[in-house]
């Protein structure tokens, strides 16, 4: 009976026992597998502070960055501002520069269109002045047309009008004899048909010229003219005397001689000649 207590007990001891170790056992194994989750956390952890490390340096850079960059827009921003005045500045000096320039151009558009206005009146009136000196030198012209129309019939005149210059032709023949410069008594009334006109005339300046074939002057006449220069002349003056004997006002009048320096016809020929040999009554503007 004891012994079987004692085995019991035993048995009991050694249940308990064996318990107690198998607990003890599970608790170890709980403890370890705990350790290493914690392991594992701390290890996560480790990662992500090292993790949020990195950032933080990389925001620490960042951050430094626009920093710098905040620093340099304020910089500019300051830049901009000083422009930003100087240039309000100069628009402003620009602006009343500009406007003073307008005003000086309006004032010179004005006295512009004011000298516009005083040259197309002087314009009207010249032309106004032309209009009747080219009226009063066709109203010449149809006189002395009218005057010396037989002369003009017979071809021993001419009369042209070109440009405001009238000019009175004569073949040297109806107003002298042959190497004379003395105006023959025929002549004398050929003048006269010219004189009341030429009397009205107060306005252009009247000019005799003499003109004279290729033949040299020859025989005892070389002793009065030995050219045809000196026979040119002496007739020239002597047809401008004529008229101011008449009252024609001599400021108007001028002589001038050509000799055979300004042929109008062919001097080879007996006709040519005859028209080279002549007389020139021009009315021009005075100069």
């Amino acid at each position: 009976m004891l012994k079987q207590i004692f085995v019991l007990l035993t048995s009991c001891c050694m249940v308990l026992f064996l318990s107690g170790c198998l607990v003890a056992e599970s608790r170890y194994l709980q403890k370890s597998a705990e350790a290493d989750q914690l392991t594992k956390e701390r290890d996560l952890l480790q990662q992500k502070f090292s993790a949020l490390k990195s950032e933080q340096v990389a925001l620490k850079s960042q951050y430094e960055t626009v920093a710098k960059d905040a620093a340099s827009l304020k910089a500019d921003k300051q830049h901009l501002t000083r422009d930003k005045d100087a240039l309000g500045k100069v628009l402003t000096s620009k602006s009343d520069e500009l406007s003073r320039n307008i005003m000086e151009l309006r004032t010179k558009i004005s006295n512009l269109e004011a000298d516009n206005a005083r040259l197309k009146s002087e314009i009207d009136e010249l032309k106004k002045a032309k209009e009747e000196k080219i009226q009063q030198v066709s109203s010449t012209y149809e006189q002395l047309l009218q005057n010396m129309k037989s002369e003009i019939a017979q071809g021993q005149v001419t009369i042209s009008e070109l440009k405001g210059k009238l000019t009175v032709n004569m073949e040297a023949a109806i107003l002298f004899d042959s190497g004379k410069a003395d105006v023959k008594p025929d002549g004398v009334l050929i003048l006269m048909k010219m004189v009341d006109t030429l009397k009205k005339t107060t306005d252009k300046a009247i000019r005799v010229e003499g003109h004279t074939d290729n033949v040299a002057i020859s025989g005892a006449l070389m002793r009065i003219f030995p050219t045809n220069w000196e026979l040119s002349a002496a007739r020239a003056i002597n047809v401008t005397k004529y008229l101011q004997q008449q009252g024609i006002d001599s400021a108007l009048l001028s002589a001038a001689a050509f000799g055979e320096q300004k042929p109008v016809a062919d001097n080879d020929t007996k006709e040519g000649r005859a028209k080279n040999r002549r007389i020139e009554i021009t009315l021009a503007a005075k100069e």
